[in-house]
This record gives structure tokens, C-alpha cells and sequence, in this order.
């Protein structure tokens, strides 16, 4: 087993054989957007410093910013906790969201209470 295998051996993937990868900008750690990969998509993002996720919609790879210009650098690469989630740390160029916006995050507040310690 090389150290990739080992590494990628690490992640919790789901019943698709997906897991979630929150995609961060490396500087800021602004939360930019929220992507999946499969084993396949964490590998090549791993050994080409490119961000490569797995489209649901299209079931097929898309490694970000071909189309658009738009790509993220991989920075680095981390687990969480349980294994079962990536943090992507990247230098996005250009707009991150395919609406065209900074980050996918921006659109509706949900409006929720802000809470105490104590609370």
C-alpha cells in the first residue's frame, strides 16, 4: 500500500461512495463552497494540486475552473474527526459559485437566534 492509498484508506465514504468536501480559501478561510468526491476525484486532487470533485448531477468529474477559468490551487487537504468529511483549503481565482458569486454562501440568511453560552 503507498502512502496515497493509505491516506485515501482513511476516508469514512458514503453509501454512494462519496464525501463531502467544504472547500475553504486558504488566506481568509472563507468558506467558498460545498463539493463531493469519490476515491478517484481525492486522489487526483491530491497528486495535481487542482481541486477535482464528482458531479452528482452529471455523474461525472469535474475538475474546477476547466470551463470557466475559475480554478482553485489545493493548499491543503484535511479530516475531520470522523473521517466522514473533507476541509479543502484552496486559492480560489475568480468566482468560486457557478451563479458567479465569491461563495456559495451568500445567498438566503436562515435568520437564526444568536445564542449565549449560557443558553
Amino acid at each position: 500500500m503507498t502512502d496515497l492509498d493509505a491516506r485515501v484508506a482513511q476516508v469514512a465514504w458514503n453509501s454512494d461512495g462519496l464525501a463531502p468536501v467544504i472547500v475553504q480559501q486558504y488566506d481568509s478561510r472563507e468558506v467558498l463552497m460545498l463539493a463531493w468526491v469519490d476515491e478517484e476525484a481525492l486522489r487526483r486532487t491530491l497528486t495535481s494540486g487542482r481541486a477535482t470533485y464528482w458531479s452528482r448531477s452529471r455523474q461525472e468529474y469535474w475538475r474546477k475552473g476547466d470551463t470557466s477559468g475559475h480554478i482553485q490551487v489545493v493548499h491543503g487537504a484535511r479530516l475531520d474527526c470522523d473521517g466522514d468529511a473533507i476541509l479543502l483549503s484552496v486559492d480560489q481565482t475568480g468566482p468560486a459559485c457557478h451563479t458567479g458569486t465569491r461563495t456559495c454562501f451568500d445567498t438566503t440568511d436562515l435568520e437564526a437566534a444568536v445564542g449565549g453560552a449560557s443558553e
